[in-house]
């Protein structure tokens, strides 16, 4: 990672917070008040905490975010290789169960009472499988856009080609103006800061989730997420198409659906209004 991108963590208003979550190290940033409810964020596959800064700065009123550096990903740490031959062992650590035992440790580490869980993405599919199990007591859980891919379904629509290619570019040195190119709708200052910090999310992180996004059925874990939950998804979204977002509807009838107009799986990097206000709505619904 280069000093510029270490530099951006002083213009964001919050405090890091380290968590262990066994032999790993997980950096999270805080953005207060201590005293508010607690909303625990999980960015996507290719998403350090930092890129959501825009997203938590804007809830401050209304609750506490606290945006997870997902292991493998910004300042957490990467997971030792597994040794066991099994499924999980195949993921390298970032298979779903492990993700979700990480947001199990900053719950108890940093002893959040009853959060409210706030996944995109990736972070969508950790949010739903964490309240799935119900280890910890919940408000709630928003998942914004979940990959709905697993077995014997479509594929997820960015191929890993595509990622790799990214990271290689962001190693490279990448730019904004580059990142334009592929994000052309995105503000400035999130093409900056995904040129920045892409660099320090892990190979194998990017590689053995894009394959848990094919191994791993959402659909295993779904219908078990308690209410309150809202599923918030882009109206022209890849990822949860119209008929992914009624199967869901189906397979979990307490589920609130909400639909972002305009925007695709970038939620809220391509409607970043009106996808805040649907996630302002829910926290106030929750909290």
């Amino acid at each position: 990672m280069s000093q510029l991108a270490l530099a951006d963590l002083g213009a964001v208003p919050a405090v890091s917070r380290w968590v262990r979550s066994g032999p790993l190290r997980l950096h999270l940033l805080d953005y207060g008040p201590a005293d508010g409810v607690p909303v625990l964020i999980l960015p996507g596959i290719t998403s350090p905490a930092i890129t959501m800064d825009f997203v938590a700065r804007e809830l401050t009123d209304l609750v506490r975010p606290l945006v997870l550096d997902i292991r493998g990903r910004g300042l957490s740490d990467n997971p030792p290789e597994p040794i066991a031959a099994n499924g999980a062992a195949a993921l390298h650590g970032y298979d779903l169960a492990s993700y979700a035992a990480d947001v199990d440790a900053v719950v108890s580490g940093l002893q959040l009472e009853s959060p409210i869980l706030l996944g995109h993405s990736m972070g969508a599919r950790i949010a739903a499988l964490a309240a799935a199990t119900g280890h910890h007591e919940l408000r709630g859980a928003i998942l914004v856009d979940p990959p709905m891919s697993g077995p014997g379904r479509d594929p997820y629509p960015t191929t890993l080609e595509a990622f790799l290619r990214q990271l290689d570019q962001a190693r490279d040195g990448t730019s904004a103006d580059e990142v334009a190119q592929s994000w052309p709708r995105w503000p400035r200052r999130e093409q900056e800061l995904r040129a920045r910090w892409l660099s320090s999310c892990s190979r194998t992180a990017i590689a053995a989730t894009h394959a848990g996004f094919e191994s791993e059925d959402f659909f295993s874990y779904w219908p078990n997420v308690p209410a309150p939950v809202v599923l918030v998804y882009g109206a022209d979204s890849p990822v949860v198409t119209a008929a992914g977002a009624q199967e869901a509807a189906k397979a979990n009838p307490s589920a609130e659906l909400v639909e972002v107009p305009g925007a695709g799986h970038m939620v809220f990097w391509d409607e970043p209004n009106a996808s805040l206000a649907a996630v302002r709505a829910a926290l106030r619904k929750l909290s």
